[in-house]
């Protein structure tokens, strides 16, 4: 499951999505959007995406997780448009038979991800509003 949504995600159903009997481990990351960011207060921000170019580079980190670790299921869910503080803003989950591969190809899919998928974020607190 690699997609860029409009509505909040159903963090179990990415989850499930990598669900395998032989998978001993299961490593999830949850980004949310926090209030304070370098001591300034933020009310909300709004992520922007070129979709169909991003969707097709979260897919190529999948795989590129299941190449270069020893994972079995990777996917991959960004939400856009207005989030407010508290609301998951990305969620991956990488399923391995083992939970070293998982807590590692998890944590390479979510630096690629910062690195090259074209999201932008808009943050606006009480100072004004700023792309980050």
């Amino acid at each position: 499951m690699y997609a860029i949504i409009k509505e909040p995600i159903d963090v179990g159903k990415v989850i499930s999505s990598v669900l395998d009997p032989n998978c001993g481990g299961i490593c999830t990351f949850m980004g949310t959007i926090r209030e304070l960011t370098q001591g300034k207060k933020t009310l909300y921000l709004e992520y922007e995406a070129y979709e169909e170019m991003a969707e097709k580079m979260l897919q190529q980190i999948g795989n590129e997780v299941l190449e270069q670790f020893d994972c079995s299921h990777v996917s991959i869910v960004h939400r856009i448009g207005r989030l407010d503080i508290g609301e998951v803003a990305v969620v991956i989950a990488v399923s391995a038979p083992h939970r070293q591969a998982a807590f590692e190809g998890c944590r390479y899919a979510i630096e690629k991800l910062k690195e090259i998928v074209p999201i932008w974020k808009k943050e606006f607190g009480d100072d004004g509003s700023y792309w980050v």
